[in-house]
């Protein structure tokens, strides 16, 4: 499909007139600023940007795409670490206006408007005092984290988000809307858990949530010098971890501003606060730590814990993937890499995942990741354009430094624009096979492939 086009002006004069949303033209007022999206680097002009209010909207402004021959990018939250998005000469579908996030307390059920945040949905379930698992920054978007699969903190004890998804409303590339769940489309439903962005427009989730109110989380931070035996401690602490409780860790710079580098613990426990006491005794006699700030705090509040670190537009190059073990060799690596980071925004972090995400079979969503370790993601982050170079450059040496330890596994929501070639099928691995033959049924065409595309199978 062509990435821009001339657009009919009858034909656009029509949907303007059919959209209960908005439509902007590159010369309307406030187009630079929906342009926009958390990464700054960045910075696309679509040929039309597009706020729908409902399902409706989503549908004709899918089929007015495919009658003008525009490519359809699509915004969520706007998190999206490869910019994807936001394309040049494409109709940018902003999602932004459909954020209604409605509980059920009775049934322990959340409908959400793809357009909503992980803070805004944590705070409608927390009226409730329940909750499910989300990401870690509460300005993320909740569809293309849950289409990805979605790790958060309550993964240990709850799954990923995808596994708590009950139903999904997709507007599909024939501007057909389709509501799947195990009993309704239920191939669809499998592929929209991880690979979702590959099948259409989200416009509706349906979660189920899980009681809580209150965590026991926070950070211990401790002096450079100590952070081989921080991860080495990391290690051990993690070898045998309840479900309540997911617990990361890594190598950070001061938030000062100062650039003082340090080695982290960051948890979160999701059970009683007299078990957390008990779980995190080893962690709270650990080592010579120059903070701890780690106590009882209501569950939202520990979304918007790491939110200052990533700022919209600021400039980021993400790299990520699996370690079966965290080795003293991988170790060693980091440590010695991380001093001569470029920029004082980045981190260099392990992701420990247990508990109930191993415990769902790799066939039974298009996720793949179902064992036991560690995920790497080298969050590099940095303001000034002039150091773009270098701290991508830092991130791919640092990156391909530690490869050695990688596991041939990668997480769909941590990819960056340059991971091209074999990307999808590192994502996706025993699944990609089944993922590209429901591409083939569902979007044949591949009208939906600025994502981790999957293209269609082919025909035997």
């Amino acid at each position: 499909m062509a990435g821009s086009a001339s657009l009919d002006e009858q034909r656009l004069g029509a949907l303007e007139g059919s959209l209960s949303g908005e439509l902007l033209r590159p010369d309307a007022t406030g187009y630079d600023e929906a342009r926009q999206v958390y990464n700054g680097l960045f910075d696309r002009r679509p040929a039309l940007i597009a706020r729908p209010r409902n399902t409706a909207d989503v549908a004709a402004l899918i089929v007015f795409a495919g009658e003008s021959g525009l490519e359809i990018s699509i915004r969520g939250g706007g998190h999206g670490i490869a910019g994807r998005a936001v394309a040049d000469g494409a109709l940018m579908i902003d999602l932004s206006l459909m954020k209604q996030v409605s509980i059920d307390p009775d049934a322990r059920a959340a409908r959400a408007g793809t357009g909503a945040t992980w803070g805004e949905f944590n705070d409608a379930a927390a009226r409730h005092g329940l909750a499910t698992t989300g990401g870690v920054v509460s300005t993320t978007g909740i569809a293309g984290l849950t289409l990805g699969g979605g790790f958060g903190w309550l993964m240990g004890k709850h799954g990923l988000a995808s596994d708590n998804v009950e139903s999904v409303e997709l507007v599909t590339a024939d501007g057909e809307v389709r509501t799947a769940s195990a009993d309704q489309d239920s191939d669809l439903f499998w592929a929209l858990r991880g690979a979702g962005a590959n099948f259409g427009v989200a416009t509706t989730i349906e979660y189920r949530l899980h009681p809580l109110e209150q965590v026991t989380g926070g950070l211990a931070a401790y002096p450079f010098d100590a952070a081989a035996d921080v991860l080495s401690f990391y290690r051990d602490f993690t070898t045998d971890l309840p479900d309540e409780l997911t617990v990361y860790s890594g190598l950070i710079h001061a938030p000062d501003g100062s650039g003082t580098p340090l080695a982290a613990i960051v948890v979160c426990h999701a059970g009683e606060t007299s078990q957390a006491e008990n779980d995190l005794k080893p962690l709270m006699d650990f080592g010579s730590p120059a903070l701890v700030q780690i106590g009882p705090m209501p569950y939202p509040a520990i979304n918007t814990m790491l939110d200052a670190g990533y700022p919209k537009g600021s400039l980021n190059y993400w790299k990520s993937s699996f370690l079966r073990e965290l080795s003293d060799d991988a170790i060693r690596t980091a440590v010695e890499a991380f001093p001569s980071c470029p920029s004082p925004m980045t981190g260099l972090l392990f992701e420990h995942v247990h508990g109930a995400v191993t415990r769902v079979g790799v066939a039974e969503t298009a996720v793949q990741h179902r064992e036991p370790g560690y995920n790497l993601v080298m969050t590099s982050v940095w303001q000034d354009p002039s150091q773009t170079d270098a701290n991508v450059g830092w991130t791919r040496q640092t990156y391909e430094a530690l490869e050695p330890s990688f596991v041939n596994r990668r997480y769909v929501n941590y990819m960056s624009e340059d991971d091209v070639g074999d990307a999808a099928r590192t994502a996706y691995g025993p699944d990609f096979d089944r993922v590209a033959r429901l591409k083939a049924t569902y979007d044949p065409e591949n009208v939906f492939h600025l994502n981790l595309n999957v293209p269609p199978a082919a025909s035997s």
